[in-house]
C-alpha cells in the first residue's frame, strides 16, 4: 500500500524541514519513502513544494504525482492547485491562519489547522509548517507523534538546534490541536 504527500507553502515556513522530517520518521518506522522538494529562486516568498510517496514495500515510481491521497497546505496562494489534486476519499491539512478560501473540494476530508497562529503564540512564526505536520500526524496515523519527535535532532540543521525545544512544542501542540477528522492511512494506523 502507497500513500501520498503534497506540501505547499512559501520559503520561510519550513516546508522543506517538515518534509525531510516525516521522510526521515517513516523511513526510522520501516517504511519505504520517496521524496521530491522544490522551490523558487527567493529564499523568503516564493513557492516551495515537496512530494513524499511512503509505501509498505519498495517504491519503483518518481515521487512526482498528479493526484495524491493527502496535502498539507500552508499559504492561500497555493491551496486551490493543491486541494483539487487530491484524491476523494483524502485528507487536506489546511493552515487556516492563511487559506480563508471556500469551499473545498467535495469528497476529500480537510482538517483546518490555525498552523501560522499557533506558531506565533509559541513565539516561532517559523515553526508553523511542523504545528500543522503534528496535526496531520494525527489526523492520519501515518507515523507516531514520539516517531517523529524523536527524528527532529536527526534533521534538524545544526545552526538551529537552539530551536529544538520550540519545535518539539510545535509538533505536540499540532497534535494535541488537531480537530477530531479522522482518515487513517493504514489499516492499523499508529494514532
Amino acid at each position: 500500500m502507497e500513500r501520498e504527500l503534497l506540501m505547499t507553502g512559501i520559503g520561510g515556513q519550513g516546508i522543506q524541514l517538515g518534509a525531510r522530517l516525516l521522510a526521515q520518521a517513516l523511513t526510522n518506522a520501516g517504511l519505504a519513502v520517496s521524496m521530491f522538494g522544490s522551490y523558487g529562486g527567493m529564499m523568503r516568498g516564493g513557492n516551495t513544494e515537496a512530494t513524499l510517496i511512503v509505501g509498505d514495500c519498495a517504491i519503483e515510481s518518481p515521487p512526482t504525482v498528479s493526484r495524491a491521497w493527502s496535502c498539507l497546505v500552508m499559504h492561500e496562494a497555493y491551496a486551490d492547485k493543491f486541494t483539487e489534486r487530491v484524491r476523494p476519499g483524502g485528507v487536506a491539512v489546511v493552515n487556516s491562519t492563511l487559506c480563508t478560501a471556500r469551499p473545498w473540494p467535495d469528497g476529500i476530508r480537510v482538517l483546518e489547522v490555525p498552523a501560522t497562529g499557533v506558531a506565533d503564540e509559541l513565539g516561532a512564526v517559523g515553526a508553523a509548517t511542523l504545528v500543522a505536520l503534528g496535526a496531520y500526524v494525527r489526523g492520519t496515523g501515518i507515523v507516531g507523534i514520539d516517531d517523529l519527535v524523536a527524528t527532529l535532532p536527526d534533521v534538524l540543521p545544526p545552526y538551529r538546534s537552539r530551536l529544538l525545544a520550540v519545535n518539539e512544542r510545535a509538533l505536540r501542540t499540532g497534535f494535541a490541536r488537531a480537530a477530531a477528522t479522522y482518515v487513517p492511512a493504514w489499516p492499523e494506523a499508529v494514532a
